[in-house]
């Protein structure tokens, strides 16, 4: 320590430029902490509301999802309810001024700071209406926003039912209680899908909770064990169950990660449902905020996790990096075979959680994702409604074959251009041709063969007309029926949901996978 301010102090005293002190010190700090693994991390002053945020489910503001979009910082979202959507600013709109001061420049996230603050406090903002053009003013006081952990849930046929669960903030567990009592008193449930995808995690807390929600009281969920004795827990449920012999399923994804991984992990392990999906993220490590001087605090790693059956699935392995300072997967001849509670099914650690029936998402055609990317998705749903005053229900929603012709008549005059998986191969074999000194003898043939595989634009929208009406309808229902609808209307779609609910209507077959013939 003596060595680095003395270091510092020489750095600050005598270098030929002005070092800035300040940057030295944060960057001295982001380079301890590189050493370690990306969950530890220091939170500065300015940066505390926005932890709170993420941990609390809330934050002060006026409800708008901002993007930039061609140098034009435009309403992505509006929060149902919220300051914004009360005052009629639709998706769409485009910010222009906030206090009077223009926002041209700046970055989304710069803005969004502006437009956060203390609840019951006034901002003035100024934006463009992408309806009618002309500028609007007007001053909106501050809400408290609410970021649901339950953005919606429902039915996805008569007998089962649906949660999606994005985060584990405060409060999650009280949320999927009220969603799932909804659905067994109103709806009468025989099933439930638990969707976990995409869920970066949380509050470990709330991960216990939610379980609580399908096993008995008492029941071990997770322990953690660091290398201080503080840090080793064990978390069981507190409460009496809502429910423990409903049918479940979870779904996970590569991005289901930390507290979404210790609800899937120990469903799996106590034998209470199905996970279906793909092979999850693989965070098995614990972080612990701890306050530090000047109203600044670190988020250290603490601890790791460890699930009903003793399996930590870590998948990285921190401690042991390689010469270049990389981190590397922990090797197959560690990873341990494991038993689950009740019917000794095998699962292993050392890499997230593996489902027990595997479901893989569709891939986009190349032309639906560049027009999404290029916002010809967004911006023509924005006409859309303003065309229209309303539409029918969210998760019924489609584009008709001739809304789809006028979306292609749209587009006429609209650049977009992009290379199919096809012709990006033919490409490196060309190369790889002229490489080898292939090419000379077979030009002829290889401009005749790109001739015929080289993609049409109009073409292409009609043989994945499906892929970019999912797209248009999704973003379309979005503008009436906000996140939720937009939910509603893909899950119908859903390649992913559709292998869950065969789980769940197959006879037998969801039974046969927790109860497998020895």
């Amino acid at each position: 320590m003596d060595i680095f301010y003395s270091l510092f102090r020489e750095i600050n005293m005598f270098y030929v430029d002005d070092p800035n002190p300040d940057n030295l010190i944060k960057k001295g700090i982001e380079g301890m902490l590189e050493t370690l693994d990306p969950y530890t991390s220091f939170i500065s002053e300015e940066n505390m509301e926005d932890y709170k945020a993420v941990t609390s489910g809330q934050y002060g503001g006026v409800g708008i999802t901002l993007r930039n979009m061609d140098d034009v910082m435009t309403v992505l979202d509006i929060a149902r309810h919220s300051p914004a959507d009360k005052s009629g600013m639709k998706a769409g709109d485009m910010l222009m001024r906030v206090d009077d001061q223009w926002i041209t420049g700046k970055t989304d996230n710069e803005v969004f700071d502006m437009l956060k603050g203390v609840p019951h406090t006034k901002v003035k903002i100024a934006y463009m209406q992408a309806s009618t053009k002309n500028e609007i003013t007007k001053e909106l006081v501050r809400e408290m926003i609410p970021i649901p952990n339950v953005p919606y849930y429902g039915m996805l046929d008569d007998k089962t039912g649906y949660i999606r669960l994005s985060n584990f903030s405060a409060e999650a567990g009280k949320e999927v209680k009220a969603a799932l009592l909804d659905l067994k008193n109103h709806r009468q449930i025989e099933a439930l899908v638990l969707d976990l995808r995409n869920n970066p995690g949380g509050l470990l807390v709330e991960a216990v909770e939610v379980v609580s929600l399908f096993v008995k009281r008492g029941q071990e969920v997770v322990s953690t064990r660091g290398r201080v004795k503080q840090w080793d827990n064990i978390y069981t449920t507190r409460h009496d169950p809502v429910d423990t012999t409903l049918a479940l399923v979870v779904m996970v994804n590569r991005s289901s990660a930390s507290a979404a991984e210790i609800v899937a992990g120990a469903i799996q392990d106590m034998d209470r449902g199905v996970i279906v999906g793909q092979r999850t993220f693989g965070k098995g490590l614990v972080q612990t905020t701890r306050p530090l001087s000047y109203n600044t605090q670190v988020k250290i790693t603490t601890a790791k996790y460890y699930i009903p059956s003793g399996r930590c699935i870590q998948a990285l392995d921190y401690s042991h990096r390689e010469t270049d300072g990389s981190v590397g997967y922990i090797p197959d001849s560690l990873i341990r075979e494991y038993k689950t509670l009740r019917t000794k099914r095998t699962v292993r650690d050392g890499g997230g959680v593996i489902p027990d029936v595997e479901a893989l998402p569709e891939t986009m055609s190349r032309i639906a994702v560049t027009l999404y990317v290029r916002n010809l998705i967004f911006n023509y749903a924005t006409l859309y409604a303003h065309r229209h005053d309303s539409i029918g229900q969210a998760e019924d929603f489609e584009l008709s074959d001739k809304e789809y012709d006028d979306y292609v008549a749209y587009l006429q005059d609209k650049f977009f251009d992009y290379q199919t998986e096809t012709e990006l191969t033919f490409l490196k074999l060309k190369q790889l041709a002229e490489k080898e000194k292939y090419i000379e003898d077979a030009s002829a043939e290889f401009d005749a063969l790109y001739a015929k595989l080289s993609h049409d634009r109009f073409k292409d929208l009609e043989i994945h007309r499906k892929d970019v009406k999912d797209l248009l309808s999704e973003e379309i229902v979005s503008r009436y029926y906000y996140n939720a609808g937009k939910i509603a209307n893909s899950i119908q779609k859903d390649s992913q949901i559709k292998v869950a609910k065969k789980v769940i209507s197959e006879e037998g077959r969801y039974l046969s996978i927790l109860q497998p013939t020895k």
